[in-house]
C-alpha cells in the first residue's frame, strides 16, 4: 500500500471502529469487541511505516 491508500483506509477503520463502540453501548456488547479489533487494526495500517521499504535480495553466485 502506497501512503495515500494506507491513510485513507486507517481512517475509515478508526472511523467505523469507533462508531461501533459508540453504537455497542445502546444495542449490543458484542459490538463493542468488533469496533476494538476494527480500531486497533486501523491504527496499526494508519502508523505501519516498515510496509513500504523495499529490502534489496542477497544472492550468492557460485563460479564453476
Amino acid at each position: 500500500m502506497n501512503v495515500i491508500s494506507r491513510t485513507i483506509t486507517g481512517i475509515i477503520m478508526v472511523f467505523v471502529g469507533l462508531t461501533l463502540i459508540g453504537m455497542s453501548f445502546f444495542l449490543n456488547l458484542l459490538l463493542l469487541i468488533y469496533g476494538i479489533l476494527i480500531l486497533i487494526i486501523g491504527f496499526v495500517i494508519l502508523f505501519n511505516k516498515k510496509e513500504d521499504k523495499i529490502e534489496l535480495i542477497k544472492s550468492k553466485r557460485r563460479r564453476k
